[in-house]
């Protein structure tokens, strides 16, 4: 066949063309040794790279994650252990009040002492992180979460929730400690109390303190099934405890029911996991103990439910509630919101009690109309001050005493040292028994503590561990990126002048093959 000689310009001209930019390519991959740069120099390679570099991307954004853990972490552990280091100051002070040798002017400094201690407490409790956000609050990060209530107790005002970051691969970690966690649900050893019932007017003689829960399991076993109880003194040696419905539970105390007679003496008195503190305080001329013990009574329950109820802010008239209580318990078991209730008048005197919050939905659990001053709803008979409004609205949440968080614990122990006792021996032992359930519940704050920071300690192994997996991951995968992505120098080297020869030889070839024209014949 013939070709023309354009033809073959042509064809010359485009192969030498793509033999140079093959060479041009091979010349750029030796200087970057990269062998992928776009899509199209390997399809397959490329697609790979991608999901690789989105492996890659991810792993950083895990060291990233781990960092700030691990620093939200260490700071949440070192206000844990500031608290645990107050609180064992304030222990150290309350044994000292209660060493039976304290004057009224010593323990008045004392609780000035502890009352600093409980601001400071707080204050840590309400710890705000680099960003402003507090610590404790849950994911209410712009809310406090302690605030005063206007009986000097404390409400928790965050919520439960912990925020979660990725740390690896369908793995992630709590990267806070929630005031729930490490404050609330602090066991309350001092939610049992007593009550004399005979005689009419204490004598003193007989010291019967409200008690501390020593052994909860057998407590929560056993305590609740029968109370209130009645303890009765048959004489100066021998007491009997009845259940609610009369039957004799004596077999259940620590010696039977055995007592000391000895004047003064404070000893204990176990039963169904609480301990009593008992005084036989006997008087000049009391020459027969047995006839002047005997007949004294005292009933014995666990603390009834407190409320804390406030108005809420859009209330149109001035009616606040100055009281809350349970006057049904049957009713309250039944229909009371534990999660907190809402109390909403439609008129002066017409009431609906709503489970908070409430939304468009919510249906009433209680309506009634008001008796006088009072609003009685599912159980719960509120005293209202001043005459409501329709729409006025009052928050409701009850306390069953089962926690204690210690800002209340401190609060009590506050109001015990500040109460004059020198020179009555009654009123000193009701102290010492208040001071014994004080230090009781800072013990169980420090062991609530010590679970949290347990809890921080276990994140942070998991934290190192995940790292070291994620550093390990990080190798391979940069690895593996390297060798889809670069070059063998040796090999693009010689490739480089192989082309670079075979362009010279083209450029050779083309040279005298044109030179073998008919033109040059001419």
């Amino acid at each position: 066949m013939r070709i023309s000689t354009a033809q073959y310009y042509e064809t010359t001209a485009a192969n030498y063309q793509r033999n140079f930019n093959k060479a041009i390519a091979t010349s750029n991959e030796a200087s970057s040794l990269t062998r992928i740069n776009t899509a199209a120099d390997d399809p397959l390679g490329a697609g790979r790279l991608l999901k690789l570099g989105q492996q890659s991307a991810a792993l950083e954004q895990y060291t990233t994650n781990i960092n700030t853990t691990k620093s939200a972490l260490s700071l949440q552990e070192t206000t844990l252990t500031s608290i645990g280091s107050a609180l064992q100051r304030a222990k150290e002070i309350g044994l000292a009040a209660n060493n039976g040798i304290a004057t009224d002017a010593d323990r008045k400094a004392y609780a000035a002492e502890i009352s600093q201690i409980q601001q400071q407490v707080l204050g840590l409790m309400n710890s705000k992180d680099a960003n402003g956000n507090y610590l404790f609050a849950g994911s209410k990060t712009d809310t406090p979460p302690y605030s005063p209530n206007s009986d000097g107790t404390f409400s928790y005002s965050g919520d439960q929730s912990s925020i979660d970051l990725g740390i690896g691969d369908g793995m992630t970690v709590a990267t806070n400690t929630t005031g729930w966690d490490a404050f609330q649900q602090t066991i309350n050893t001092s939610r049992t109390q007593t009550s004399m019932t005979a005689p009419a007017v204490d004598d003193g003689r007989v010291v019967l303190s409200q008690g501390t829960v020593g052994t909860a399991a057998t407590y929560n076993a056993k305590f609740a099934g029968g109370e209130p109880y009645t303890v009765s003194f048959l004489s100066s040696t021998q007491l009997k405890i009845t259940d609610a419905l009369g039957n004799d539970v004596t077999a259940e105390a620590s010696q039977n029911g055995v007592i000391s007679n000895r004047n003064g003496a404070n000893q204990q008195v176990s039963f169904r996991g609480v301990d009593l503190q008992l005084n036989i305080n006997l008087k000049a001329g009391d020459t027969n103990p047995d006839a002047v013990i005997a007949g004294h009574s005292f009933t014995l329950s666990a603390t009834p439910d407190t409320f804390n109820t406030s108005r809420s802010p859009g209330n149109v008239s001035t009616a606040v509630i100055t009281s809350s209580t349970v006057t049904d318990q049957a009713a309250y078991n039944k229909a009371f919101p534990a999660g907190g209730a809402v109390l909403k008048f439609t008129s002066a005197t017409d009431f609906d009690l709503y489970a908070a919050p409430v939304t468009a939905d919510s249906r009433p659990v209680s309506s009634g109309t008001m008796v006088g001053n009072n609003a009685t709803a599912a159980g719960v008979t509120f005293a209202v001050n001043g005459p409501p409004t329709g729409g006025d609205q009052f928050v409701s949440q009850s306390n069953d005493h089962q926690t204690q968080n210690v800002l209340d614990t401190l609060g009590k122990m506050i109001t015990a040292l500040n109460t004059p006792i020198d020179g009555d021996a009654v009123a000193k032992q009701k102290f010492q028994g208040a001071m014994e359930a004080g230090l009781g519940n800072i013990d169980s704050a420090t062991n609530q503590l010590g679970s949290a920071v347990t809890s921080i300690g276990a994140r942070g192994q998991s934290l190192d561990s995940q790292t070291t997996t994620n550093e390990s991951l990080t190798l391979a995968n940069t690895a593996t990126q390297s060798s889809i992505r670069d070059s063998d120098p040796a090999e693009v080297m010689t490739r480089l002048t192989l082309q670079q020869t075979m362009l010279q030889a083209a450029q050779l070839a083309f040279s005298k093959i044109t030179s073998l024209g008919l033109f040059n014949k001419i």
